[in-house]
């Protein structure tokens, strides 16, 4: 049993990312484009692939970004998802046409920010080696977030993910026309052979118009 949606193995993850994201802008519904983002190792590297791969093929200046999670922590922490988006992506393009990091003290303004928004054009997701996927951890009542609720503050039961954290919601998500999961390594063997067989994990519980799992052959095992 293969995981909802459409499975790539690619040589180079972020560079299949960079394309991903350019053919989503050129197929855009509206003529603005709305793009959420993530944190973590791959994620810079598909960003800073993104930045030189989309020079004269992204107006940037129509581009709204915001963010799937963050820790709570001050926006230039070195563990900031925000201050990666800045320096892999932002820093690299110029001006966008909004910036819309997450503050764990403004969480219901971030709510209505998603509220109001028609759709988010594309959302790109990583997975923990647990399943967790943006914040939404195993064995927490944040996976079953009151209907409507776009934003939430949530923790890592495990205890492996020492910061409180703020996430996008699975309805928020389920709002996205294109989601794109990235898993790449061999340190993603195990949980992408859980996710292709089927288990429940957080990250299998994403819906979205599509969704694009992108999978380098180390995390396939291949």
């Amino acid at each position: 049993m293969t995981p909802t949606g459409t499975v790539r193995t690619v040589d180079d993850i972020a560079a299949s990312f960079a394309d991903t994201v350019l053919d989503s802008f050129a197929t855009r519904a509206e003529p603005g484009f709305t793009l959420v983002l993530s944190g973590g190792p791959t994620a810079r590297l598909c960003y800073e692939s993104l930045a030189d791969a989309s020079a004269g093929a992204i107006d940037w200046s129509v581009v709204d970004v915001l963010m799937g999670d963050e820790r709570c922590v001050a926006p230039d922490d070195p563990d900031a998802n925000q201050r990666l988006v800045r320096e892999a992506l932002l820093d690299r393009v110029g001006d966008v046409a909004g910036f819309h990091p997450m503050s764990c003290d403004d969480v219901d303004d971030y709510d209505r920010l998603l509220a109001w928004l028609p759709a988010l054009d594309l959302v790109h997701l990583g997975v923990g080696p647990d399943g967790h996927t943006a914040s939404l951890f195993p064995g927490t009542a944040d996976l079953d977030a009151p209907p409507g609720r776009m934003a939430l503050i949530t923790t890592d039961p495990s205890g492996r993910n020492p910061h409180k954290r703020m996430t996008l919601t699975f309805g928020a998500i389920a709002r996205a026309r294109r989601v794109v999961f990235t898993l790449a390594g061999a340190s993603k063997r195990d949980i992408w052979s859980q996710i292709s067989s089927g288990v429940d994990v957080p990250a299998t519980r994403v819906r979205a118009g599509e969704i694009v799992w992108l999978v380098d052959h180390a995390a396939a095992g291949r």
